[in-house]
């Protein structure tokens, strides 16, 4: 009997997914086991298994964004009728199907996108595009801008025109390609116009509204030396078998400084809130679809170098779109660290259920005064952002007290 595939809910904060492309097609046999398609949910792609054997009867949406329980696909035995089990689905269901319908009826058709400058001599047809994206496989993407080809000039031969590998393997550049592409100075990976918001940063955008405007946010900025962290950090760095960055220094200062004062890794839940035994601090990571955290569970009972690998392991997974929903979850503090960009100082927005967030800034060289005389510190601001329905001021300042004593006494955290 043919079974319905449904979209999955990928993700606790998953509310829809993004088909992002099928690694099967209409007709092919599928078993246990056998990746389907990928799927983008709000923190990362992810593969959507198989659990049935049989044919792919029917895909419900090639691409594009599906409700969670959406129908995208029908597998079943050759000759099944598919309309009959849909026009049933509908009758049990009729929003979800209904939505999905529709999204495959009012979908744009395929128009080809206008070329960038007029060229009276010759018409140059490029590939289709939906809301200004030209689609495109990501090994034809990758190979294009390897070989510093603008994909926007290259025709696809694919399904509706998508662009291929032995599109861009075959692609020659005629004149007025080459006049195009010197007259207008674009990177061609970047969307202009209207860009279609991705799952990620729509849940980006909706839990930032909610913690911004939900939990009243006050700010505590305190100046760290951090001359004496420097010379630690380079000692330790001596043996070319262990390496620490000043983020790792930053981690498992809070960790300590977090198990002084529980009262900051703590959460707020309305009626009640948490004193967390567990310290649990999870670290900002850029994407390039927007931010995501994972979490090193247990820092306080890390090393550096443990904390070193955990987030360097996680960093890459975050941004190879491969790390798993329990690798960003159970936060109970939040660290966010724009210093290696340049950036001073700056304000970040609580990263709920947590209290509080520390924004790092970087470590700067300016003139202090030290046992009476004015000598050149490295600085570093650091701001504490703390919900103020758990954190009073006096809480957040004696954190940020402890957290740059042991920054400026790194020995303490080490003992």
């Amino acid at each position: 009997m043919a079974e319905i595939i449904r979209m999955p809910r990928l993700s606790d904060t998953m509310e829809e997914g993004n088909i992002v492309s099928w690694l099967k097609s209409e007709g092919d046999s599928v078993s246990p086991g056998d990746i389907l398609a990928e799927v983008e949910t709000d923190k990362a792609t992810m593969d959507l298994e198989s659990f049935h054997s049989g044919t792919l009867l029917y895909i419900g949406v090639k691409e594009g964004p599906v409700p969670v329980d959406g129908i995208i696909a029908i597998i079943g035995e050759k000759g099944e009728d598919v309309k009959a089990l849909l026009a049933s689905a509908e009758s049990e269901n009729p929003v979800v199907v209904t939505e999905v319908k529709e999204e495959i009826a009012d979908a744009p058709k395929a128009v080809p996108s206008p070329s960038p400058i007029p060229v009276a001599t010759e018409t140059k047809i490029v590939s289709p595009s939906i809301d200004g994206r030209i689609k495109a496989s990501p090994l034809a993407k990758k190979m294009a801008n390897e070989r510093g080809i603008d994909i926007q000039l290259i025709t696809g031969t694919g399904e509706d025109g998508r662009i291929i590998k032995r599109d861009v393997e075959n692609f020659v550049p005629s004149s007025a390609n080459t006049k195009i592409s010197q007259a207008v100075n674009v990177d061609p990976e970047v969307q202009y116009g209207d860009v279609a918001v991705s799952q990620m940063r729509k849940v980006i955008a909706k839990r930032l509204s909610e913690s911004k405007f939900t939990a009243p946010h006050f700010y505590l900025t305190i100046e760290i030396n951090m001359d004496q962290a420097i010379a630690a950090r380079k000692a330790i760095n001596v043996d070319e078998n262990i390496k620490v960055s000043f983020n790792d220094l930053v981690v498992k200062a809070a960790a300590y400084s977090l198990r002084k004062h529980p009262h900051i890794n703590a959460s707020w839940h309305g009626d009640k809130m948490t004193i967390h035994r567990e310290i649990n601090i999870g670290v900002a990571v850029a994407v390039p679809d927007g931010l995501v955290v994972p979490v090193l569970h247990n820092t306080d009972a890390m090393s550096l170098v443990d904390i070193n690998s955990t987030v360097r392991t996680l960093a890459k997974k975050a941004r190879a779109k491969k790390i798993q929903p329990q690798e960003m979850q159970g936060n109970t503090f939040t660290i966010s660290n724009l210093g290696m960009f340049g950036i001073e100082e700056f304000t970040a927005i609580i990263n709920t259920p947590d209290a509080c967030i520390l924004a790092v800034g970087g470590i700067i060289q300016k003139p202090i005064v030290k046992d009476g005389e004015i000598v050149v510190g490295n600085m570093m601001k650091v701001t504490l952002s703390c919900d103020h329905r758990i954190v009073d001021g006096a809480v957040g300042s004696q954190f940020l007290n402890t957290f740059k004593y042991v920054l400026e006494n790194p020995v303490r955290m080490l003992a």
